[in-house]
């Protein structure tokens, strides 16, 4: 049954795949590195910092503190970028809303860094709905990992098998599936053909506009 509703940030919470793409090329110009298309690293957009910056340099020995220093310096270019057109995703608010009003415990389980996903909430202004939020900043090991995603249902005090998570990228739905929930899927950083051929989820969405929670409770059926 449903108990809680988890949400990965990038591209679900807030439709920032461009701004992420633009300050990848950014910091990539910065550090020398020639004529990146920043559209190669989208197979790795759900994943840590630590794992994207080791295809963008094309190395996996980066010490972790350069890795942290480096991944500074790439967000504060992305949150410089995206702060003047920031705003939630089509369609999130009144889903928030609706969950909350039903008793569903909300949560966030992101990748990314703690600053973004505070950064992203704040200006957003939908930080009260979210009961609890575990980032990037708080596990060892990236998605496909599931570790995320159980650390967010840990600290709800759900069991995985009665949360949804909703997903953009295929490592996020990876690791929703092998935490044990219910996966919702949906088509903002890749086409919806695209997530139809290689994604693992159990309900496909446009937008958040697509759900009511008597469609979230019927996954459970």
């Amino acid at each position: 049954m449903l108990q809680a509703a988890l949400f990965d940030m990038d591209g679900v919470i807030v439709d920032n795949r461009d701004a992420h793409l633009r300050a990848f090329a950014k910091f990539a110009e910065r550090h020398g590195i020639p004529d990146l298309d920043p559209g190669t690293l989208l197979p790795w957009f759900g994943s840590t910092n630590a794992v994207i910056m080791s295809h963008l340099f094309g190395r996996d020995d980066i010490p972790a503190d350069e890795v942290e220093r480096l991944s500074r310096e790439k967000e504060e270019i992305y949150r410089e970028i995206y702060d003047p057109v920031m705003k939630p995703a089509t369609g999130l608010v009144p889903l928030l809303e609706a969950l909350k009003a039903g008793g569903v415990k909300i949560a966030v389980g992101s990748s990314a860094p703690r600053v973004n996903v505070d950064f992203v909430l704040d200006r957003c202004r939908i930080a009260q709905y979210f009961d609890a939020a575990a980032s990037g900043s708080e596990i060892a090991h990236s998605k496909p990992d599931p570790e995320v995603y159980l650390l967010a249902a840990k600290k709800l005090g759900v069991p995985p098998e009665n949360c949804v998570v909703f997903e953009d990228a295929f490592v996020g739905m990876e690791a929703a599936r092998k935490a044990g929930a219910k996966v919702v899927a949906i088509a903002s950083t890749f086409p919806r053909a695209v997530i139809e051929q290689k994604g693992d989820y159990d309900l496909l969405i446009d937008s958040f506009n697509d759900l009511t929670i008597d469609r979230l409770q019927k996954l459970w059926e």
